[in-house]
């Protein structure tokens, strides 16, 4: 009697141990599964937090296709009355490769310009200086320019046309960059009026912000 029931007690253990076993697995699958959701319920949180705070910056391209007169003045209109703008600030955007001319928040005159290459026209506030002339050469760079007005430096980074040779012709290469990539050494290059327009009217303080 005791064999019978021993017989048929052995597999009634089995199975149900088996049956804890699957259950267990069961539970261990089910936390499992809990956790993996939580963690990424967790990682999207984080990623929509980091997104929100990431500040998205606007690249903005030059047009290369432009068609600019560097012998003309950069707009059809009138250059603004100084008189009436004594706090006359130029403003050069070295990413736009434009000189603007603003007074009280408003842009009065738009410059097309070619600043220095790798960067080295120097950013922030500056101001217009005594220094000025109508022509220079620098023999060291072969290169020469019309109508200077310095607003650093007092003398080494000017306003100033595009750029002149030995025999003071304009180099029309160089001045086929105007308003679209920087080709200077520092300087900021202007059309011949635009340059001529500032020597003449620009006064000693006026701010230069250059970003």
């Amino acid at each position: 009697m005791k064999w019978q029931y021993f017989k048929w007690f052995v597999p009634a253990v089995f199975v149900i141990l088996i049956a804890l076993f699957g259950a267990r697995k069961l539970v261990l699958n089910a936390q499992t599964a809990a956790a993996t959701q939580h963690l990424q319920q967790v990682e999207a949180k984080a990623r929509a937090v980091k997104k929100a705070k990431v500040k998205t910056k606007k690249v903005t391209t030059v047009k290369k296709n432009l068609d600019i007169n560097w012998r003309k003045p950069s707009e059809n209109k009138p250059y603004p009355d100084v008189a009436k703008h004594p706090n006359l600030e130029f403003v050069v955007s070295l990413a736009k490769q434009r000189v603007y001319l603003k007074a009280d928040g408003k842009t009065l005159y738009t410059m097309y310009a070619s600043t220095g290459i790798d960067n080295t026209t120097p950013t922030g506030h500056y101001a217009i200086q005594a220094e000025r002339g109508t022509h220079f050469f620098n023999g060291r760079e072969m290169m020469g320019a019309n109508y200077y007005t310095s607003w650093l430096d007092h003398g080494k980074y000017l306003f100033h046309s595009v750029p002149t040779d030995a025999k003071g012709n304009y180099i029309e290469a160089e001045a086929d960059k105007l308003g679209k990539e920087p080709g200077s050494h520092g300087c900021v290059r202007l059309s011949v009026p635009d340059a001529q327009w500032i020597f003449t009217h620009a006064k000693v303080g006026m701010a230069v912000i250059v970003s």
